[in-house]
């Protein structure tokens, strides 16, 4: 089945089965590897694209049901021109240890970011808590969120 959707700002068509998961699309047959596998089950949040600006679980979302829509990976963030305020907030909060999560993190962060431009810490933590870091740097992630949002509003 051909599926034409755009993906970080650019028409593409993709050949798979319609049940195919979008994980498996981008990575394997569109060659972008930022997102990554982690529980197949949409529990851990690595996967994370968004769908028309909507965070989800690319491991979970068929190839079906992003047909003639927008669809955004990690590699959308720094564009070709600019490094996003979260990946040089990331940067300097040292959030990162082992980084595997790291990709569903900025996504789920940028999508709370898009829709507010100053979040509560309890705002973050609901935003963000369906994104499990075995490294704990949970409270890295909060105050990187807070400083990307601070130079996003300057």
């Amino acid at each position: 089945m051909s599926v034409n959707f755009n993906l970080n700002g650019k028409f593409v068509t993709a050949e798979a089965e319609p049940d195919t998961p979008l994980l498996w699309v981008v990575r394997d047959e569109l060659g972008l590897t930022g997102t990554k596998f982690g529980c197949g089950m949409a529990l851990c949040g690595a996967c994370t694209v968004h769908l028309d600006g909507q965070p989800v679980r690319s491991c979970q979302t068929p190839l079906s049901a992003v047909s003639g829509r927008k669809v955004a990976t990690v590699e959308s963030l720094s564009g070709t021109k600019n490094t996003h305020p979260l990946q040089v907030a990331w940067i300097k909060h040292d959030v990162p240890q082992c980084g595997y999560c790291q990709s569903g993190q900025l996504m789920s962060a940028a999508a709370l970011l898009a829709t507010n431009k100053n979040p509560s810490d309890a705002e973050i933590d609901a935003a963000m808590s369906g994104n499990i870091c075995r490294c704990c740097t949970y409270p890295r992630v909060r105050a990187a969120i807070k400083d990307a949002a601070a130079s996003m509003r300057a």
